[in-house]
This record gives C-alpha cells, structure tokens and sequence, in this order.
C-alpha cells in the first residue's frame, strides 16, 4: 500500500496567551530558512492589523518549512479563551504539539485547557518553557510545575528563548524525533478536511485542508460531501510565505484548495472534500461550536445593511464560531442578531468589520441565551430581550452556567475568591501546584462573566491570575428585563436580563451614565428605567437655553414675557415630539461596569 510520505512532520504551537507562541513560530522561520533577514518581521506569521497591534493571535495560521530533508508543516494557534475553537480546528490536522509555558509566569488556566484539547486527540505532547533569558524566570520551579502537569520527567523539558533563539534548535529536533509521520495512504478514496477557508474577491473560497486519504490534483472535480457541492480545484498548493501551487496535494500534506465557489455556505469548515472519481466517506468534522454571548449589530447609515450582510457572510467563511440571524430595531433599523464566544470575540468582530469592509456598527448590551417555560408547557431559547414573553405567561427561567477554573499566585488567593464570589460564584476545589499556586474550581453564571469579569480577575491579582472556562449547562435563575426609556422613547438595544437582585443597581448604573453621556437638547430629557412598565430610576437633563430676548433692547416688559412663552410652548411641543439619537460610544461606554 502506498503510504503517506513519512519524511512529513505535521504540528501546532499551544499556549497561554502571551506565552511566546509567535515568537517561537518566528524563530522557526529564520532557522529553516523559509523567511530570509531581510523580511523578517516580529510575529510575522500575525498578518491582521488588529493582531499586530493588540499583540494577539486571532486566527490559526499554516505554513510549510523545510529542515534536514524534512518537511515540517507548523499551524500557529490563538492562546485566548474565546478562540479555543480555532485551536481544536488545528489540532485536528496534526499528529503533534508544542506546548509552551512562560518561564516567568509558570502553568496558567489556559495551559491547562489546551493540554485537555491535545490529549483529547491523541497528539504527541513537546513541553517547552520559554522566556528563561528574563531576569525573573524561575526555571526550576516552572519546569517541576509543567512536570507535574504532564506526568513527565522534568529534564525532558526544553528550556528555550524564542527571542534570543537559545535552545530553539533542539525543539525542531525533537519535533523530528517524537512527532509520529502522518498515517495516510495515497490508494484510499480521497478525503481532505477543512480547517479552515476565507473568501477572495477574484479565485471564490479558499480552504485550508489536511488530507487524510489519496490526493487533488489541480483542475480535478472535487465534491464537498456534506453540502453535496461540486466545483472545480482551480488550483492547490502549500503554505509558504505566499501561496506556493503545485500540481497536487496528497495524503498526509497540509495545504490549501482554490475552489472558485462564490457561495461560501457551500465550503464549511469541517467538511471533507473528495474527488468526483472517489467513493469516499466523510471524516468526523468538528463539533459545532455554541455561541456563549449574543449582541445585535446595527448600521449606524441606514443604506449599509446590505454591506452588512456581506461583510457578516464572509467573516462567517474565516470565523466558524459566528452565529447570526436578521433583525429590526424600531430605533436602530435592520441589523444581524450575532452569536459569540465571548466579550473579546465580539470585539474582534466588530473591529475586522470596520478595517475589512469599512462598515462602522452599533452594538447592542451583550446577553446570553435564557431558556424559558411558559404556561402552555413550551420550553424555548431567547438571545434577544426583547423576544421574551410576556412575565404572567412565563413559568420558568433557566440560565446557562459555565465550570470556571483560575490559576492565581497563593499571595492573591483572597481578593480572587472574593471576585468570583461577588459573580454569584460557587465554590468546588482546590488543587496545589508548585511554587505557591492554586487551582480554583468554580462554577459561575455565565451572565456573571460576559462584561468584564476577565478584567476584575486581573486588577485583583494585580496581573497575575488567569482565568478559563467551559459551558456546564442550564440551571434556574432569578431574572427579570429591565427596559431603558429616553424621551419617553424605548430603547431596545439598551434593553437587558439582570438578575432580580441586582435590578435595581443595574437600572440606577444605566441612567446615571446615560445623564453623564447624552448630549443636551432643546427640550428636557427624561431617562428611566423600567421592570414591567414600572419606573425602579430615573433622571433628567435640563434643556439647552437660548437667550431669545436678546435682540430687545428697552421697551415694555411684556414683549419680553411674551417672547418667553412663546419659547416655553415650543419647548414642551418638542418634548412630546423630539427624538434623541444615542451616540454609538454611549452604547460602549454601558457595556464597561
């Protein structure tokens, strides 16, 4: 049987955000050769503008390299707990992984996640500390930690600095060593996996693939088994710094497909792509992945929706994790109710949607999707407020829970207990690691973590504890929808679930920042908050006053007081009448607690 080539190493690169991923990956580059000197960049592989300047991997990243006679294909991985989805995508595609750990920072919450997605799949695991050139890295204690962690002898751990270079060498020698060849074989029907795909304006949808079984050549018929489609290969290839097209791409090779197909629901990620000739079955795909937090997005130009919706359509070819579905505001117009993983990810969305389609949007307060019972025994999910039924027809209400783990330092045990308690957090475990860390184990509503939990965590420990979390299921909750009112006016992107407790807090937070924000009008400005059409905080902005006795000068005192209520009628007609546009930093300004 013709196997796959066994001189191929395919592999990833896993770690906690700002572990040294991409500066190790950069390093990988420069000692194969595959970027010369001259244009080599930091984080090179991080090609958005919003990753190199936030310093964040936001999207898997493949390339192919050539070392010793061998061909090293490298996917480069997020480290942020709302791409982990992008990180079990790559992980499908490869037999093997580095798995980093600061050397100054030691095992943290998302180290712990990605080993779990790694082991899940059956990969080799190369444990590598990283950053032993900073003046504060405590080699021995981190590598006893990551000992620990695996069930490995410490002096197996690669000790390296991907800034400097040191000890780099040895990883793609072990890389070589321990990483297994790809199992498949050239005479099996063809099945290539998508891991990923984007769309170009002028070659259609492009997927990123691992082929598991046989080969595609180019202009090859290819059908895509799970949306029955059939397209021609226009062209495949490898990852290099460009993309390097070669007459085929076969069993065991990471590569890319140029599919022409101008329908991109027609190319989902996790789909397998056969040749019209094979009589191949489908490979297990991914997971689909739930969306955690739900926001709607809304033009701030009423003329832009169709952009809208194009720009949304092709970010959902690059972003598996993107859910959407049309909606109308009566105040904001037509928009996209969108499905995320979290806070960041949304933020994500909304910057490539303003840099890559030049489309600036209103975003909606983030929620997430409650299960409801109502009295005719129809149990159903609601990611928008302002769906829910009416509060006599509801009988239950249940509200999505998340298993929390926090890695913090033992210093900041007591501050980060006390965060995650005041979220309605419940306690579970603890584990000890080396060198005065703890493992907590809690489980928290997820309504608790959306705003800017992340960020609490991080301001109580001073930087030093970092935070991971997994979907548990649905449990009972106390809520109730609170309605925002500005000039008499409902404001549905505004309207929010908050617990019944915390309602009160919650409405008196709303208008107090709506009075600090909202510009001054000609007219009085009434805010209120609302649960079930009764007012629980309020407030006004006083009315601009222009001067309209200014052109008298002398005369009876009755042209002035004239002048006055004729101004007084005016005013109280556009009360009733006026219209407030809410400016989109308000929105955001809102979502900060």
């Amino acid at each position: 049987m013709n196997s796959a080539d066994k001189q191929i190493r395919n592999f990833s690169i896993i770690a906690h955000i700002d572990h040294g991923k991409s500066t190790l990956a950069d390093r990988f580059l420069e000692l194969t050769g595959t970027v010369d000197a001259r244009h080599m960049r930091a984080q090179y592989l991080d090609r958005m503008d919003l990753e190199r300047e936030r310093g964040i991997t936001i999207k898997l990243k493949p390339i192919q390299m050539q070392y010793k006679g061998y061909t090293l294909n490298l996917i480069d991985t997020p480290g942020h707990v709302d791409f982990t989805y992008e990180v079990s995508r790559s992980l499908a595609a490869v037999e093997g992984v580095i798995l980093i750990v600061d050397a100054t920072q030691g095992v943290e919450a998302q180290t712990v996640a990605n080993l779990y997605l790694a082991l899940q799949q059956d990969l080799q695991i190369i444990p590598v500390m990283n950053k032993i050139d900073l003046p504060n890295a405590d080699v021995p204690r981190v590598r006893q930690e990551l000992a620990q962690l695996i069930g490995v002898d410490p002096e197996s751990i690669l000790a390296v600095s991907a800034k400097t270079g040191e000890g780099v060498e040895a990883v793609l020698e072990r890389i070589i060593a321990e990483v297994p060849a790809p199992k498949g074989t050239l005479d099996a029907p063809t099945q290539a996996l998508i891991f990923d795909s984007y769309f170009d304006d002028y070659r259609g949808v492009i997927s990123s693939v691992r082929v598991v079984n046989g080969a595609i050549r180019s202009n090859e018929d290819i059908r895509f088994l799970a949306t029955k489609t059939q397209t021609k290969a226009l062209e495949v290839g490898h990852f290099g710094m460009e993309f390097q097209p070669k007459p085929e791409i076969k069993a065991g090779e990471i590569g890319y497909i140029v599919t022409g197909l101008r329908d991109i629901e027609k190319a989902k990620v996790g789909d397998t792509i056969s040749t019209t000739k094979s009589v191949a079955t489908a490979l297990p795909g991914y997971q689909a992945m739930k969306p955690m937090v739900f926001a709607a997005l809304y033009c701030q130009s009423g003329d832009e929706f169709e952009r809208l919706r194009e720009g949304i359509e092709k970010l959902k070819l690059n972003d598996a994790a993107l859910d959407y579905i049309p909606e109308h505001s009566p105040a904001l117009g037509f928009g996209f109710r969108c499905g995320f993983l979290g806070m960041l990810h949304m933020e994500v969305v909304e910057q490539r949607l303003k840099r890559e389609f030049g489309i600036s949007v209103i975003v909606s307060a983030p929620s997430v999707a409650y299960r409801i019972t109502t009295t005719n025994k129809e149990t159903k999910d609601y990611a928008n407020p302002m769906d829910w039924p009416e509060a006599n027809h509801i009988v239950k209400v249940e509200e999505p829970w998340m298993s929390v783990t926090v890695v913090s330092p033992n210093d900041w045990i007591g501050p980060v207990m006390q965060a995650v308690t005041d979220r309605r957090g419940v306690y579970k475990t603890t584990e000890y690691l080396e060198g005065g860390r703890l493992v907590l184990h809690y489980e928290v509503p997820l309504s608790s973590l959306i705003s800017d939990f992340h960020d609490t965590l991080k301001s109580v420990s001073q930087g030093y504890a970092s935070l991971n979390y997994d979907y548990l299921g649905f449990r009972e909750a106390d809520v109730t929808r609170l309605d925002i009112h500005v000039a008499e006016e409902m404001v549905d992107a505004l309207t929010m679930i908050v617990n019944s407790d915390e309602a009160y807090r919650e409405g008196r937070r709303v208008v107090d920042t709506l009075k600090d924000i909202l510009p001054r009008q000609q007219f009085e400005l009434k805010i209120q908050a609302l649960i079930g059409g009764k007012v629980i905080a309020s407030s006004r902005i006083a009315p601009l006053r222009k001067d309209v006795t200014a052109k008298l000068y002398g005369g009876d005192v009755t042209r002035k007081r004239k002048l006055l209520e004729k101004q007084k009628k005016g005013k109280k007609r556009m009360k009733t009448m006026g219209r407030v546009s809410i400016p989109a930093d308000a929105y955001i300004k809102l979502l900060r607690r």
